[in-house]
């Protein structure tokens, strides 16, 4: 791959990553629920749909899955009912104590030990927020041929891509989206913050699944 076309590639990853969407929206709650550092292990799990994703249309199943309106169907609602579901479970999210900040009363007082996740939970939940998503599939199904050189051995030239792909990625989602929800943790020191914070990524995740549900 030459310098000018993976510097191509680098501008459109950026471009990209940069645009929210689900996985930005999961990052983002991971860092203001578990912090900044454990936040990475949502987005290692992100990576590794994001190689399957690249790996499927890479070996022809994307094309299967674009043209075959049942499957597309199928995993595209499935995926939609994922992140509702994700909506659901972050708005019944009980406030914690953290022991400082607390200026909510008998809230504050009622309030759990801090909710804790394991980081298995965390990438498992990343790998299927972006798995499920067919879009994706189809997205790379006409992103990748734009970088692909047929003459020129495929193996290689997939791998460069899949690199990019992911280190642009990880630098934006723990760089930029974490970073900044990392930045607003003060919010998270109060039931009433964190019941707002709740509410808030609540309804983006049920936002996008509905969307990725109703939107063809």
């Amino acid at each position: 791959m030459s310098i000018s076309l993976w510097a191509t590639l680098l501008v459109a990853c950026l471009v990209i990553s940069l645009t929210p969407g689900a996985g930005a929206i999961n990052t983002m709650g991971n860092s203001l629920a578990f912090g900044f550092r454990r936040a990475v292990w949502g987005i290692l799990g992100q990576q590794a749909a994001l190689i399957i994703h690249i790996a499927i249309v890479a070996l022809g199943v994307g094309v299967l899955v674009a043209s075959s309106p049942v499957l597309f169907e199928a995993i595209r609602y499935a995926g939609a009912a994922y992140l509702v579901y994700l909506g659901i479970r972050q708005l019944l999210t009980k406030p914690t104590r953290t022991g400082d900040g607390i200026d909510d009363g008998d809230d504050a007082a009622a309030a759990p030990p801090p909710r804790t996740e394991s980081r298995w939970s965390m990438f498992r939940r990343g790998l299927w927020v972006n798995l499920l998503n067919p879009k994706a599939i189809v997205f790379f199904l006409a992103f990748l041929p734009q970088f692909i050189r047929p003459g020129e051995p495929l193996l290689q030239q997939y791998l460069v891509v899949a690199a990019t792909v992911v280190v642009v990625d990880v630098a934006v989602m723990w760089g930029f989206f974490a970073l900044a929800a990392h930045g607003m943790r003060r919010f998270t020191r109060s039931v009433r913050g964190q019941r707002t914070v709740n509410t808030v990524f609540g309804g983006l995740f049920i936002g996008v699944g509905v969307m990725l549900a109703v939107v063809h």
